[in-house]
Protein backbone atom coordinates (compact mmCIF):
# COMPACT_ATOMS: atom_id res chain seq x y z
CA UNK A 1 0.00 0.00 0.00
CA UNK A 2 2.89 2.35 0.73
CA UNK A 3 4.26 1.86 -2.79
CA UNK A 4 0.86 2.35 -4.42
CA UNK A 5 0.21 5.49 -2.39
CA UNK A 6 3.54 7.04 -3.29
CA UNK A 7 3.29 6.05 -6.96
CA UNK A 8 -0.18 7.56 -7.28
CA UNK A 9 0.10 10.72 -5.20
CA UNK A 10 3.69 11.83 -5.68
CA UNK A 11 3.49 12.27 -9.49
CA UNK A 12 0.16 14.07 -9.09
CA UNK A 13 1.71 16.56 -6.69
CA UNK A 14 4.72 17.07 -8.94
CA UNK A 15 2.54 17.65 -12.02
CA UNK A 16 0.56 20.31 -10.16
CA UNK A 17 3.67 22.04 -8.83
CA UNK A 18 2.80 21.22 -5.21
CA UNK A 19 4.56 19.36 -2.44
CA UNK A 20 3.00 16.56 -0.38
CA UNK A 21 2.90 18.68 2.77
CA UNK A 22 0.71 21.23 0.98
CA UNK A 23 -2.11 18.73 0.54
CA UNK A 24 -5.01 19.57 2.82
CA UNK A 25 -7.53 16.92 1.87
CA UNK A 26 -7.81 13.77 -0.20
CA UNK A 27 -10.71 12.31 -2.15
CA UNK A 28 -10.51 8.93 -3.86
CA UNK A 29 -13.06 7.52 -6.30
CA UNK A 30 -13.34 3.74 -6.08
CA UNK A 31 -15.04 1.03 -8.11
CA UNK A 32 -18.22 -0.13 -6.43
CA UNK A 33 -19.52 -3.63 -5.94
CA UNK A 34 -16.04 -5.19 -6.00
CA UNK A 35 -15.06 -6.58 -2.61
CA UNK A 36 -12.68 -8.73 -0.64
CA UNK A 37 -12.51 -10.28 2.83
CA UNK A 38 -9.54 -10.48 5.17
CA UNK A 39 -8.33 -11.65 8.55
CA UNK A 40 -8.86 -8.95 11.16
CA UNK A 41 -5.77 -10.06 13.12
CA UNK A 42 -3.29 -10.29 10.25
CA UNK A 43 -4.83 -8.06 7.56
CA UNK A 44 -4.22 -10.81 4.99
CA UNK A 45 -6.99 -11.26 2.38
CA UNK A 46 -8.68 -14.64 2.08
CA UNK A 47 -9.04 -14.24 -1.70
CA UNK A 48 -8.56 -11.81 -4.57
CA UNK A 49 -11.05 -9.01 -5.17
CA UNK A 50 -14.33 -10.39 -6.50
CA UNK A 51 -15.39 -8.06 -9.29
CA UNK A 52 -18.85 -6.60 -9.85
CA UNK A 53 -18.83 -8.48 -13.19
CA UNK A 54 -18.11 -11.88 -11.61
CA UNK A 55 -20.70 -14.50 -12.66
CA UNK A 56 -19.72 -17.41 -10.42
CA UNK A 57 -22.78 -16.87 -8.21
CA UNK A 58 -25.24 -17.04 -11.12
CA UNK A 59 -26.70 -20.42 -10.10
CA UNK A 60 -27.13 -19.28 -6.51
CA UNK A 61 -28.93 -16.16 -7.74
CA UNK A 62 -31.16 -18.21 -10.05
CA UNK A 63 -32.12 -20.64 -7.29
CA UNK A 64 -33.07 -17.80 -4.96
CA UNK A 65 -35.08 -15.93 -7.57
CA UNK A 66 -37.04 -19.12 -8.37
CA UNK A 67 -37.43 -20.25 -4.77
CA UNK A 68 -40.70 -20.58 -2.87
CA UNK A 69 -39.20 -18.26 -0.26
CA UNK A 70 -38.88 -15.43 -2.80
CA UNK A 71 -42.39 -16.03 -4.10
CA UNK A 72 -43.70 -15.87 -0.53
CA UNK A 73 -41.75 -12.67 0.17
CA UNK A 74 -43.10 -11.08 -3.03
CA UNK A 75 -46.65 -12.04 -2.09
CA UNK A 76 -46.43 -10.76 1.48
CA UNK A 77 -44.77 -7.51 0.43
CA UNK A 78 -47.34 -6.96 -2.30
CA UNK A 79 -50.10 -7.32 0.26
CA UNK A 80 -48.35 -4.95 2.68
CA UNK A 81 -47.92 -2.40 -0.09
CA UNK A 82 -51.60 -2.69 -0.99
CA UNK A 83 -52.58 -2.04 2.62
CA UNK A 84 -50.02 0.64 3.50
CA UNK A 85 -49.05 2.19 0.12
CA UNK A 86 -45.49 2.22 1.48
CA UNK A 87 -43.02 2.23 -1.43
CA UNK A 88 -40.50 0.17 0.53
CA UNK A 89 -42.94 -2.73 0.43
CA UNK A 90 -43.52 -2.18 -3.28
CA UNK A 91 -39.77 -2.32 -3.90
CA UNK A 92 -39.49 -5.54 -1.88
CA UNK A 93 -42.40 -7.10 -3.81
CA UNK A 94 -40.59 -6.50 -7.12
CA UNK A 95 -36.98 -7.22 -6.20
CA UNK A 96 -35.07 -9.65 -8.39
CA UNK A 97 -31.55 -10.56 -7.35
CA UNK A 98 -28.58 -10.43 -9.72
CA UNK A 99 -24.90 -11.32 -9.61
CA UNK A 100 -24.13 -7.62 -9.32
CA UNK A 101 -25.43 -7.72 -5.75
CA UNK A 102 -22.50 -8.15 -3.37
CA UNK A 103 -24.62 -10.33 -1.08
CA UNK A 104 -24.74 -13.32 -3.42
CA UNK A 105 -21.11 -13.16 -4.48
CA UNK A 106 -20.22 -13.01 -0.78
CA UNK A 107 -22.47 -15.99 -0.08
CA UNK A 108 -20.75 -17.86 -2.90
CA UNK A 109 -17.34 -17.01 -1.42
CA UNK A 110 -18.43 -18.27 2.01
CA UNK A 111 -19.34 -21.61 0.45
CA UNK A 112 -16.09 -22.00 -1.47
CA UNK A 113 -13.35 -20.74 0.86
CA UNK A 114 -13.09 -22.76 4.04
CA UNK A 115 -10.73 -20.28 5.72
CA UNK A 116 -13.26 -17.52 5.15
CA UNK A 117 -16.18 -19.41 6.66
CA UNK A 118 -14.03 -20.42 9.64
CA UNK A 119 -12.99 -16.79 10.23
CA UNK A 120 -16.65 -15.72 10.15
CA UNK A 121 -17.48 -18.35 12.77
CA UNK A 122 -14.58 -17.12 14.92
CA UNK A 123 -15.50 -13.46 14.50
CA UNK A 124 -12.15 -12.55 12.91
CA UNK A 125 -13.34 -11.81 9.37
CA UNK A 126 -13.50 -8.34 7.85
CA UNK A 127 -15.49 -7.56 4.73
CA UNK A 128 -15.12 -4.50 2.54
CA UNK A 129 -15.50 -2.95 -0.86
CA UNK A 130 -12.44 -1.26 -2.34
CA UNK A 131 -12.89 1.97 -0.37
CA UNK A 132 -13.10 0.02 2.90
CA UNK A 133 -10.00 -2.00 2.07
CA UNK A 134 -7.98 1.10 1.14
CA UNK A 135 -9.02 2.96 4.28
CA UNK A 136 -8.27 -0.07 6.45
CA UNK A 137 -4.77 -0.44 4.99
CA UNK A 138 -3.93 3.27 4.93
CA UNK A 139 -4.82 3.54 8.62
CA UNK A 140 -3.09 0.26 9.52
CA UNK A 141 -6.34 -1.34 10.60
CA UNK A 142 -7.59 1.53 12.77
CA UNK A 143 -10.63 2.26 10.62
CA UNK A 144 -13.02 -0.29 9.11
CA UNK A 145 -15.68 1.78 7.39
CA UNK A 146 -17.46 2.63 4.17
CA UNK A 147 -19.41 5.62 2.89
CA UNK A 148 -23.03 5.98 1.82
CA UNK A 149 -22.39 5.94 -1.93
CA UNK A 150 -20.48 2.65 -1.80
CA UNK A 151 -22.73 1.05 0.81
CA UNK A 152 -25.90 1.71 -1.15
CA UNK A 153 -24.60 -0.30 -4.12
CA UNK A 154 -23.85 -3.49 -2.16
CA UNK A 155 -27.36 -4.92 -1.83
CA UNK A 156 -26.94 -4.86 1.96
CA UNK A 157 -28.05 -1.27 2.35
CA UNK A 158 -31.61 -0.02 2.88
CA UNK A 159 -31.80 3.18 0.84
CA UNK A 160 -35.17 4.04 2.37
CA UNK A 161 -33.79 3.97 5.93
CA UNK A 162 -30.26 5.10 4.94
CA UNK A 163 -28.64 2.25 6.83
CA UNK A 164 -27.53 -1.35 6.57
CA UNK A 165 -30.33 -3.89 6.41
CA UNK A 166 -27.89 -6.80 6.78
CA UNK A 167 -24.67 -7.17 8.80
CA UNK A 168 -25.77 -4.07 10.70
CA UNK A 169 -22.74 -3.68 12.94
CA UNK A 170 -20.04 -4.96 10.61
CA UNK A 171 -19.06 -1.72 8.89
CA UNK A 172 -19.31 1.85 10.11
CA UNK A 173 -20.79 4.45 7.77
CA UNK A 174 -18.71 7.58 7.51
CA UNK A 175 -18.99 10.96 5.87
CA UNK A 176 -15.83 12.89 6.49
CA UNK A 177 -13.19 12.55 9.15
CA UNK A 178 -11.50 15.24 11.15
CA UNK A 179 -7.73 15.01 11.13
CA UNK A 180 -7.01 11.42 10.15
CA UNK A 181 -3.33 10.54 9.73
CA UNK A 182 -2.40 8.08 7.00
CA UNK A 183 -0.19 5.78 9.04
CA UNK A 184 0.96 3.69 6.08
CA UNK A 185 3.03 6.55 4.71
CA UNK A 186 4.51 9.79 5.93
CA UNK A 187 3.49 12.44 3.42
CA UNK A 188 4.63 15.24 5.68
CA UNK A 189 1.29 16.23 7.13
CA UNK A 190 -1.98 14.89 8.39
CA UNK A 191 -4.69 14.73 5.77
CA UNK A 192 -8.41 15.15 6.14
CA UNK A 193 -9.94 12.20 4.35
CA UNK A 194 -13.15 14.02 3.50
CA UNK A 195 -14.80 12.50 0.47
CA UNK A 196 -12.46 9.51 0.72
CA UNK A 197 -13.68 6.42 -1.09
CA UNK A 198 -16.64 7.95 -2.92
CA UNK A 199 -18.17 5.42 -5.33
CA UNK A 200 -17.15 5.97 -8.93
CA UNK A 201 -20.58 6.46 -10.50
CA UNK A 202 -21.84 8.83 -7.81
CA UNK A 203 -18.53 10.70 -7.97
CA UNK A 204 -18.92 11.06 -11.74
CA UNK A 205 -22.45 12.38 -11.22
CA UNK A 206 -21.06 14.95 -8.78
CA UNK A 207 -18.21 15.81 -11.13
CA UNK A 208 -20.74 16.45 -13.91
CA UNK A 209 -22.53 18.87 -11.53
CA UNK A 210 -25.79 16.93 -11.87
CA UNK A 211 -27.12 18.45 -8.65
CA UNK A 212 -30.75 19.03 -9.67
CA UNK A 213 -33.70 16.66 -9.98
CA UNK A 214 -33.90 15.42 -13.56
CA UNK A 215 -30.19 15.78 -14.33
CA UNK A 216 -28.88 12.68 -16.15
CA UNK A 217 -25.32 11.37 -16.40
CA UNK A 218 -24.12 8.55 -18.67
CA UNK A 219 -20.71 7.07 -17.90
CA UNK A 220 -19.42 4.79 -20.67
CA UNK A 221 -16.37 2.98 -19.37
CA UNK A 222 -15.94 -0.74 -18.70
CA UNK A 223 -19.72 -0.71 -18.45
CA UNK A 224 -22.36 1.93 -19.09
CA UNK A 225 -24.00 3.49 -16.04
CA UNK A 226 -26.93 5.84 -16.48
CA UNK A 227 -28.04 7.87 -13.46
CA UNK A 228 -30.84 10.35 -12.90
CA UNK A 229 -31.05 12.64 -9.88
CA UNK A 230 -34.29 11.82 -8.03
CA UNK A 231 -33.76 14.31 -5.21
CA UNK A 232 -34.53 13.45 -1.60
CA UNK A 233 -36.58 10.31 -2.38
CA UNK A 234 -35.24 6.91 -3.47
CA UNK A 235 -36.70 5.45 -6.65
CA UNK A 236 -38.80 2.27 -6.47
CA UNK A 237 -37.69 -0.07 -9.23
CA UNK A 238 -39.95 -2.05 -11.54
CA UNK A 239 -37.80 -3.06 -14.53
CA UNK A 240 -34.27 -3.10 -13.17
CA UNK A 241 -33.35 0.45 -12.22
CA UNK A 242 -32.22 0.59 -8.63
CA UNK A 243 -31.97 3.37 -6.04
CA UNK A 244 -28.56 4.41 -4.72
CA UNK A 245 -27.43 7.19 -2.43
CA UNK A 246 -25.70 9.75 -4.60
CA UNK A 247 -24.07 11.64 -1.74
CA UNK A 248 -24.72 12.76 1.80
CA UNK A 249 -23.33 16.17 2.68
CA UNK A 250 -24.38 17.27 6.14
CA UNK A 251 -28.03 16.32 6.68
CA UNK A 252 -28.82 16.35 2.94
CA UNK A 253 -29.17 12.98 1.22
CA UNK A 254 -29.43 12.97 -2.57
CA UNK A 255 -30.68 9.82 -4.30
CA UNK A 256 -30.09 8.54 -7.82
CA UNK A 257 -31.90 5.96 -9.91
CA UNK A 258 -29.42 3.87 -11.87
CA UNK A 259 -29.39 1.37 -14.70
CA UNK A 260 -26.36 -0.26 -16.25
CA UNK A 261 -25.05 -2.29 -19.17
CA UNK A 262 -22.03 -4.23 -17.99
CA UNK A 263 -19.91 -4.77 -21.10
CA UNK A 264 -19.46 -1.51 -22.98
CA UNK A 265 -15.70 -1.08 -22.71
CA UNK A 266 -15.26 -4.84 -22.43
CA UNK A 267 -16.70 -5.26 -25.94
CA UNK A 268 -14.43 -2.56 -27.37
CA UNK A 269 -11.35 -4.11 -25.77
CA UNK A 270 -12.35 -7.57 -26.98
CA UNK A 271 -12.71 -6.28 -30.54
CA UNK A 272 -9.25 -4.71 -30.32
CA UNK A 273 -7.75 -7.99 -29.08
CA UNK A 274 -9.33 -9.70 -32.11
CA UNK A 275 -7.44 -7.13 -34.22
CA UNK A 276 -10.55 -5.58 -35.72
CA UNK A 277 -8.58 -2.36 -35.19
CA UNK A 278 -5.23 -1.46 -33.67
CA UNK A 279 -6.17 1.84 -32.01
CA UNK A 280 -9.53 2.64 -30.42
CA UNK A 281 -9.38 6.08 -32.03
CA UNK A 282 -9.77 4.38 -35.42
CA UNK A 283 -13.25 3.08 -34.64
CA UNK A 284 -15.11 6.33 -35.32
CA UNK A 285 -13.69 6.60 -38.84
CA UNK A 286 -14.25 2.88 -39.48
CA UNK A 287 -17.92 3.11 -38.47
CA UNK A 288 -18.46 6.14 -40.68
CA UNK A 289 -16.65 4.55 -43.64
CA UNK A 290 -19.66 2.29 -44.33
CA UNK A 291 -23.28 3.33 -44.83
CA UNK A 292 -24.55 0.74 -42.34
CA UNK A 293 -23.53 -2.47 -40.60
CA UNK A 294 -24.60 -4.59 -43.61
CA UNK A 295 -27.28 -6.21 -41.47
CA UNK A 296 -24.85 -7.31 -38.76
CA UNK A 297 -26.00 -7.05 -35.14
CA UNK A 298 -23.80 -7.31 -32.06
CA UNK A 299 -25.13 -8.24 -28.63
CA UNK A 300 -22.77 -6.89 -25.90
CA UNK A 301 -23.48 -9.38 -23.12
CA UNK A 302 -20.26 -11.00 -21.95
CA UNK A 303 -21.62 -10.60 -18.41
CA UNK A 304 -25.27 -11.17 -19.25
CA UNK A 305 -27.90 -8.51 -19.89
CA UNK A 306 -28.95 -5.99 -17.27
CA UNK A 307 -31.95 -3.63 -17.21
CA UNK A 308 -34.52 -3.84 -18.64
CA UNK A 309 -34.08 -7.51 -19.67
CA UNK A 310 -32.13 -8.74 -16.62
CA UNK A 311 -30.81 -12.04 -17.97
CA UNK A 312 -27.47 -13.16 -16.49
CA UNK A 313 -27.36 -16.14 -18.89
CA UNK A 314 -27.48 -14.16 -22.13
CA UNK A 315 -24.49 -14.57 -24.43
CA UNK A 316 -22.50 -12.10 -26.48
CA UNK A 317 -22.95 -12.65 -30.20
CA UNK A 318 -22.65 -11.40 -33.75
CA UNK A 319 -25.68 -12.13 -35.93
CA UNK A 320 -26.28 -11.52 -39.62
CA UNK A 321 -22.74 -12.22 -40.82
CA UNK A 322 -22.28 -12.52 -44.59
CA UNK A 323 -19.38 -13.04 -47.02
CA UNK A 324 -19.60 -9.28 -47.69
CA UNK A 325 -19.11 -8.39 -44.01
CA UNK A 326 -15.93 -6.39 -43.36
CA UNK A 327 -14.12 -5.27 -40.23
CA UNK A 328 -15.74 -1.86 -40.59
CA UNK A 329 -19.21 -3.45 -40.56
CA UNK A 330 -18.32 -5.37 -37.40
CA UNK A 331 -16.95 -2.28 -35.68
CA UNK A 332 -20.02 -0.26 -36.64
CA UNK A 333 -22.28 -3.00 -35.25
CA UNK A 334 -20.37 -2.95 -31.94
CA UNK A 335 -20.59 0.83 -31.63
CA UNK A 336 -24.28 0.78 -32.57
CA UNK A 337 -24.92 -1.75 -29.80
CA UNK A 338 -23.49 0.69 -27.25
CA UNK A 339 -25.93 3.39 -28.37
CA UNK A 340 -28.82 0.89 -28.54
CA UNK A 341 -28.21 -0.18 -24.94
CA UNK A 342 -28.08 3.51 -24.00
CA UNK A 343 -31.51 3.94 -25.57
CA UNK A 344 -32.91 0.94 -23.68
CA UNK A 345 -31.68 2.34 -20.38
CA UNK A 346 -32.94 5.83 -21.21
CA UNK A 347 -36.44 4.65 -22.13
CA UNK A 348 -36.58 2.48 -19.00
CA UNK A 349 -35.59 5.53 -16.95
CA UNK A 350 -38.30 7.69 -18.53
CA UNK A 351 -40.91 4.97 -18.08
CA UNK A 352 -40.04 4.24 -14.46
CA UNK A 353 -39.23 7.60 -12.92
CA UNK A 354 -41.66 9.98 -14.69
CA UNK A 355 -39.15 12.77 -13.97
CA UNK A 356 -38.73 15.48 -16.62
CA UNK A 357 -35.17 15.42 -17.97
CA UNK A 358 -33.25 18.67 -17.44
CA UNK A 359 -29.91 17.86 -19.04
CA UNK A 360 -27.87 14.87 -20.21
CA UNK A 361 -24.09 14.70 -19.88
CA UNK A 362 -21.83 11.82 -20.90
CA UNK A 363 -18.35 10.89 -19.70
CA UNK A 364 -15.99 7.92 -19.58
CA UNK A 365 -13.53 6.68 -22.17
CA UNK A 366 -16.15 5.69 -24.77
CA UNK A 367 -17.63 9.20 -24.81
CA UNK A 368 -14.63 10.28 -26.90
CA UNK A 369 -16.17 8.33 -29.79
CA UNK A 370 -18.21 10.80 -31.85
CA UNK A 371 -20.15 8.04 -33.63
CA UNK A 372 -21.50 6.63 -30.35
CA UNK A 373 -22.26 10.09 -28.97
CA UNK A 374 -24.09 11.27 -32.09
CA UNK A 375 -26.14 8.08 -32.42
CA UNK A 376 -27.03 8.26 -28.73
CA UNK A 377 -28.31 11.82 -29.17
CA UNK A 378 -30.24 10.75 -32.28
CA UNK A 379 -31.93 7.85 -30.49
CA UNK A 380 -32.72 9.95 -27.41
CA UNK A 381 -34.05 12.81 -29.49
CA UNK A 382 -32.23 15.14 -27.10
CA UNK A 383 -28.92 16.95 -26.98
CA UNK A 384 -26.13 15.20 -25.11
CA UNK A 385 -23.14 17.17 -23.79
CA UNK A 386 -19.59 15.86 -23.52
CA UNK A 387 -17.24 17.54 -21.01
CA UNK A 388 -13.67 18.50 -21.80
CA UNK A 389 -12.55 16.23 -18.94
CA UNK A 390 -13.76 12.70 -19.71
CA UNK A 391 -12.76 11.01 -16.44
CA UNK A 392 -15.25 12.64 -14.10
CA UNK A 393 -15.11 10.22 -11.14
CA UNK A 394 -11.84 11.62 -9.79
CA UNK A 395 -13.07 15.18 -10.32
CA UNK A 396 -16.26 14.44 -8.37
CA UNK A 397 -14.30 13.00 -5.44
CA UNK A 398 -12.09 16.10 -5.47
CA UNK A 399 -15.16 18.37 -5.54
CA UNK A 400 -16.69 16.66 -2.49
CA UNK A 401 -13.40 16.77 -0.57
CA UNK A 402 -12.90 20.44 -1.47
CA UNK A 403 -16.40 21.39 -0.36
CA UNK A 404 -15.87 19.68 2.99
CA UNK A 405 -12.76 21.74 3.81
CA UNK A 406 -14.17 24.98 2.39
CA UNK A 407 -11.94 25.19 -0.68
CA UNK A 408 -15.17 25.67 -2.61
CA UNK A 409 -18.14 27.20 -0.85
CA UNK A 410 -21.15 25.84 -2.74
CA UNK A 411 -22.38 23.63 -5.54
CA UNK A 412 -23.20 26.75 -7.54
CA UNK A 413 -19.50 27.64 -7.46
CA UNK A 414 -18.70 24.19 -8.85
CA UNK A 415 -21.15 24.66 -11.72
CA UNK A 416 -19.14 27.66 -12.87
CA UNK A 417 -16.10 25.40 -13.25
CA UNK A 418 -17.92 23.06 -15.65
CA UNK A 419 -16.49 22.93 -19.16
CA UNK A 420 -18.12 21.37 -22.24
CA UNK A 421 -16.14 20.01 -25.18
CA UNK A 422 -19.09 19.46 -27.53
CA UNK A 423 -22.88 19.25 -27.52
CA UNK A 424 -24.32 16.57 -29.82
CA UNK A 425 -27.67 17.62 -31.28
CA UNK A 426 -30.15 14.96 -32.44
CA UNK A 427 -30.64 14.40 -36.16
CA UNK A 428 -33.96 13.05 -37.44
CA UNK A 429 -32.65 9.54 -38.02
CA UNK A 430 -34.91 7.90 -35.48
CA UNK A 431 -37.65 10.26 -34.32
CA UNK A 432 -39.61 12.09 -36.98
CA UNK A 433 -41.84 14.81 -35.56
CA UNK A 434 -43.41 14.63 -32.12
CA UNK A 435 -43.38 11.07 -30.87
CA UNK A 436 -43.00 9.56 -34.35
CA UNK A 437 -41.00 6.40 -34.80
CA UNK A 438 -40.35 6.32 -38.54
CA UNK A 439 -36.75 6.86 -39.50
CA UNK A 440 -33.55 5.34 -40.72
CA UNK A 441 -32.72 3.54 -37.48
CA UNK A 442 -36.15 2.10 -36.65
CA UNK A 443 -35.73 -1.18 -38.61
CA UNK A 444 -32.08 -1.47 -37.56
CA UNK A 445 -33.01 -1.13 -33.89
CA UNK A 446 -35.87 -3.61 -34.27
CA UNK A 447 -33.54 -6.17 -35.88
CA UNK A 448 -31.03 -5.66 -33.07
CA UNK A 449 -33.76 -6.25 -30.48
CA UNK A 450 -34.54 -9.56 -32.21
CA UNK A 451 -30.87 -10.52 -31.95
CA UNK A 452 -30.97 -9.58 -28.29
CA UNK A 453 -33.87 -11.95 -27.61
CA UNK A 454 -32.15 -14.81 -29.43
CA UNK A 455 -29.08 -14.37 -27.23
CA UNK A 456 -31.07 -14.64 -24.01
CA UNK A 457 -30.86 -17.70 -21.73
CA UNK A 458 -28.10 -19.11 -23.93
CA UNK A 459 -26.31 -20.60 -20.95
CA UNK A 460 -29.49 -22.02 -19.43
CA UNK A 461 -29.60 -25.59 -18.19
CA UNK A 462 -30.48 -28.12 -20.95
Amino acid sequence: MNDVYVLCLSPGCLDSGLQMRQMETLGISTQRGTFTTWDRKTGVPFHNFISWQDLRAVELVRSWNNSCTMKAIHGVMMALHFLSKNKRFQAASLIVFSTQHVTFRLAWALRHWKQLSEAVAEGTCCFGTIDTWLLYKLTKGLVHATDYSNASATGMFDSYQVGFSLFTCVITLYQGWGQLHLNSVNPGSKLKLLGFGMADQQAAMFGECCFDIGDVKITMGTGTFMNINTGSKPHTSVAGLYPVVGWKIGPEVVYLAEGNAADTGTAIKWAQELELFSDVRETDAMANSVANSDGVCFVPSFSGLQAPLNDPKACASFMGLKPSTTKSHLVRAILESVAFRNKQLYETMLRETHIPIRKIRADGGICTNDFVMQLTADLFGRKVARPTQHEMSCLGAAFVAGLEVGFWKSQEELKKLQRTDRVFLPRNLYRMGDGGTEGEYTPILQRWEQALKRSMNWYGNP
